[in-house]
């Protein structure tokens, strides 16, 4: 399999906007929240107990209200001339998304499973069951408000959640988001913000383990320069003081762990298990992006070439689905998943029915497949032109696009 992978940018590369330096809380969620009680505070948010900074992503399935169009098309799945699947042509249906918390200005509560975003540019979406992420099942929300202290909120008590940027100087009594480089097996490296068991994400947070005198360990991230993986049931751990030692018998350290995630502002995430992870180097970035630079987000749109050599441009609906440069494109490679950004996508080619080639706008490439994104389960690629006509095409019929800047 070819491809082309360059170090994740630090978060410092040209065309990032940044602030301050990690010394205060730059780059974590910030915002205001009021309870169905009428409470209203304000601080540092940390989200279903992973999520704690803007580049991290809110998970849930969009609510796609259908054009009338739309509705008539409906869609259908035929195999050797036989419909073995048909939409029943409804108004509304759901598909997996997600989003990053900078690109939201509000949410707010409107069912047990049910929000409804309105984004920094006034779009407004509408999420359901987000894993953990949006419902009742959400595990905690905590904020930190300097005159209430730390609060845990479950997803009844809320109303509204709005969010901005910090105020300069506020502090963590959890610690900072963790950040590093991750290396696969394969000896690939993804730097960025780093989520540990898809549960750890500051440095207060704790690694725990059995050592090899049997003693339980309980070590916080911020003392940790590297975990390495040691074997499918233990794991190396360095930390900054120079010590080694090996620890066992949690999921932290072993087969168990449910994922090692990196977010990166230029790609947007990827996803590890146990069996294709080799070492975190837990570092400091220099600066994190802030919540204006999630602002420049817009309607998908480019260039479509097809294999017969016809050529098309205009907005761009990727799937059927995907319309705007703040969602994901979704694949695999090498067991690793990704949830790359639309606008940070340069173009897309084809490489046949199962795969495609995924080119950055930093000139990283991947070769993704294992998702109705990149393959011939795709719904379609929709272009719309000046005129309001739509055109679509198959994964069958389709070569490549080149995507406007956003």
């Amino acid at each position: 399999m070819r491809y082309l992978t360059v170090l994740l940018c630090a978060l410092g590369c040209a065309g990032l906007a940044t602030t301050a330096s990690a010394d205060d809380a730059t780059g974590r969620i910030y915002g205001r929240i009021t309870t169905t009680d009428g409470d209203v505070y304000e601080g540092l948010i940390r989200w279903d107990r992973n999520e704690a900074s803007w580049v991290d992503v809110l998970n849930g399935s969009k609510v796609i209200h259908r054009t009338d169009r739309e509705r008539e098309r409906g869609r259908r799945i035929e195999i050797f001339g036989f419909t073995v699947y048909e939409e029943d042509g409804d108004r509304t249906y759901s598909r997996t998304s997600g989003i990053r918390f900078g690109n939201i200005r509000s949410l707010e509560r409107i069912g047990s499973d049910r929000a409804r975003l309105i984004l920094q540019t006034g779009e407004e979406v509408e999420l359901i069951n987000g894993s953990t992420d949006i419902g009742n099942d959400v595990r905690e929300i905590i904020i930190e408000d300097a005159e209430a202290g730390q609060i845990e909120l479950k997803w009844r008590d809320l109303e509204l959640v709005e969010l901005f940027e910090a105020p300069a100087g506020v502090t963590s009594s959890l610690g900072e988001r963790l950040f590093g480089t991750v290396v696969s097996r394969d000896g690939l490296e993804f730097t960025g913000f780093v989520c540990w068991d898809v549960d750890e994400v500051l440095t207060e947070d704790i690694l725990d383990g059995n050592d090899e005198d049997g003693r339980r360990r309980k070590i916080p991230f911020g003392n940790i320069e590297r975990i390495r993986r040691n074997s499918s049931s233990s794991a190396l751990v360095r930390l900054n003081n120079g010590d080694e030692f090996v620890l066992r018998g949690t999921n932290d350290v072993n087969s168990s762990n449910s994922g090692i995630l990196v977010l990166d502002p230029e790609l947007g995430q990827v996803e590890l298990d146990w069996d294709e992870f080799e070492e975190v180097i837990f570092t400091t970035p220099d600066a994190a992006p802030d919540y204006a630079s999630f602002a420049r987000i817009a309607p998908l749109s480019g260039t479509v070439f097809t294999r017969d050599g016809d050529r098309f441009e205009g907005r761009l609906r990727w799937d059927d689905d995907e319309s705007a440069t703040w969602e994901f494109l979704d694949g695999e490679l090498s067991d690793m998943q990704f949830d790359i950004e639309f606008g940070k996508i340069r173009s897309i080619e084809r490489l046949s029915s199962r795969e495609a080639e995924v080119t950055l706008l930093d000139g990283r490439r991947f070769e993704l497949r294992g998702s109705n994104d990149v393959d011939s389960d795709n719904d379609g690629i929709f272009i719309i032109d000046d005129a309001g006509d739509e055109v679509r095409l198959s994964w069958q019929d389709f070569e490549r696009v080149v995507f406007d800047k956003p």
